[in-house]
């Protein structure tokens, strides 16, 4: 018996047909684990199975393997004639590919605090409706999404935080699940909660999960502290190496202290985020 996985029953069916050689038709077949995709992200499972031959095909497929790589009087001049025949062929065809050029879910988080995202770029289609209308509507509509999960959440709160952005709250003995390794499942949250949000009220989000907002906003003020002060001093700074949601919390605070500065985040060579802080404002 061997196992295999794979995301899909179809995927792990081949991988086995391909092993064995044969037909799945040829093969006994024990699913160990049904695959799921879960929600969020949470919950997800791949396909296992547990594969051998049928007995009446084992003699026949042992023969087969023993004489297939037996051919004789082969001729390597031709086969080489063959393959560099064979890659002409293809450099002529060059077919293009019709895959679209998608961005990596990591630049789409960070398009979020683009300097680009002016204020008139914010919301494409805004719904007139008073305060009391959109905090209703969006809690409504955000308890029943998360109602029927498995995860035990307080009732999910949603008020303003100011004029133009929405602040939506999650806590409850399980919240803390959705915060993820270094706060990935945060960041999907955040994306998935922004587009519907500034898409249909024009509205910026503010998304707090089990406190850990905030504690990433004290952690970065308190290192921030000293660096404000030196840039005052010098003119520019470049910060430390940051994760996850500190580099934009960086962002947006040292944008709010120097408003006629250069302040954007880059990227070194290592893939590392940092936020830079120059004399002048890029146009």
């Amino acid at each position: 018996m061997k196992k295999f996985e794979a995301k899909t029953l179809e995927e792990v069916y081949e991988l086995a047909s391909n092993e064995f050689n044969c037909s799945i038709t040829d093969l006994e077949i024990e699913i160990l684990q049904q695959p799921s995709k879960g929600f969020l992200g949470f919950g997800k499972k791949i396909a296992i199975i547990s594969v051998e031959l049928k007995k009446k095909y084992k003699k026949e497929n042992k023969r087969y393997k023993d004489t297939r790589y037996k051919k004789t009087n082969i001729n390597i001049q031709d086969v080489s004639e063959k393959i560099a025949n064979t890659t002409k062929d293809v450099k002529k065809e060059k077919p293009q590919s019709k895959v679209p050029n998608v961005e990596g879910k990591e630049q789409i988080f960070n398009n979020f605090y683009n300097e680009n995202n002016q204020k008139d770029e914010i919301a494409k289609i805004v719904i007139k409706k008073n305060k009391e209308e959109i905090v209703s509507e969006v809690k409504r509509n955000i308890n029943e999404l998360f109602k029927n999960t498995c995860y035990e959440i307080n009732e999910i709160e949603v008020k303003f935080h100011d004029e133009e952005t929405l602040y939506v709250e999650f806590s409850g003995k399980d919240s803390a699940l959705l915060i993820g390794k270094e706060g990935y499942r945060y960041k999907a949250l955040s994306y998935i909660l922004f587009n519907w949000i500034n898409e249909k009220y024009g509205l910026m989000l503010r998304l707090e999960v089990a406190e850990f907002l905030r504690n990433q906003e004290e952690a970065i003020y308190n290192y921030l502290i000293p660096v404000i002060e030196s840039i005052k001093e010098t003119g520019s700074y470049k910060t430390k190496p940051l994760d996850g949601i500190l580099v934009h919390i960086a962002l947006k605070k040292l944008r709010e202290e120097f408003p006629n500065k250069y302040v954007a985040v880059k990227t070194n060579i290592r893939g590392d985020k940092y936020v830079l802080v120059n004399e002048y404002r890029s146009n």
